[in-house]
């Protein structure tokens, strides 16, 4: 029996915007097995974003089922969705959203202070700093990193609460070609390593190609879904 971590049944998303009815989302099933890792693709409008929010509990769908780690979440309330992304869910984005302020310690111990962790808290963010290469940058700002050294706390910070689903949204859009093909090193590294189910939203086919399997949408629709070579 295979182990799914995500699956969706009918899930909708519709934008009443006046008298005009937008679906956003019409109709998608998905499921994505554990350990994984998946590429969401498709051209601007296809739906894309409002999947990954809907399975990252960002927001909640119109109509339809999403099943998260055995978990019904469709029809949860905003606080009920927060505890789940908190602990569930972990998040890497195109421009990192680190605060400038924080050391890349505090970036990471950030999901951790949210759910409440006091004890071990510094020992666990080192070592989340510590498996993507950054144990010597812990006390450095955003300010005083690479952009892809940026993205490895975004991506330690991620990894923290050791979710089931990683979402990157465009993990290396920022980033120069070295930069990008490290990131995706270490993104594969990781799902290798760890065995984190990872999906990521993107738009570059070079990046979908080194995913498991691609899942394709078209005007709110799943138009394909097909495993790599």
């Amino acid at each position: 029996m295979t182990d799914w971590v995500i699956e969706t049944r009918d899930l909708k998303k519709i934008y009443q915007m006046g008298e005009i009815e937008v679906r956003a989302l019409d109709g998608v099933d998905i499921q994505i097995e554990r350990s994984s890792i998946v590429s969401i693709m498709g051209p601007s409008g296809s739906g894309k974003s409002t999947l990954m929010n809907l399975l990252g509990c960002l927001d909640r769908p119109s109509d339809g089922e999403y099943i998260l780690d055995g978990v019904q979440v469709a029809n949860m309330n905003d606080d009920q969705l927060a505890n789940v992304r908190n602990h569930k869910v972990g998040f890497v984005f195109q421009s990192f959203n680190l605060l400038s302020r924080q050391t890349a310690l505090a970036n990471v111990e950030l999901p951790l202070r949210y759910a409440g962790m006091s004890k071990g808290r510094r020992d666990k963010a080192v070592e989340a700093l510590t498996s993507v290469g950054l144990g010597d940058r812990v006390g450095h700002r955003p300010t005083e990193l690479s952009g892809g050294q940026q993205q490895r706390v975004a991506i330690a910070r991620a990894l923290i609460n050791d979710p089931a689903i990683i979402m990157a949204d465009e993990p290396t859009g920022n980033l120069d070609s070295r930069s990008g093909k490290e990131i995706m090193e270490l993104i594969l590294s990781l799902n290798q390593t760890r065995k984190t189910t990872i999906i990521i939203v993107t738009h570059d086919p070079l990046v979908a190609a080194q995913t498991q399997r691609i899942i394709r949408l078209k005007d709110g629709k799943l138009f394909t879904a097909e495993e790599t070579e």
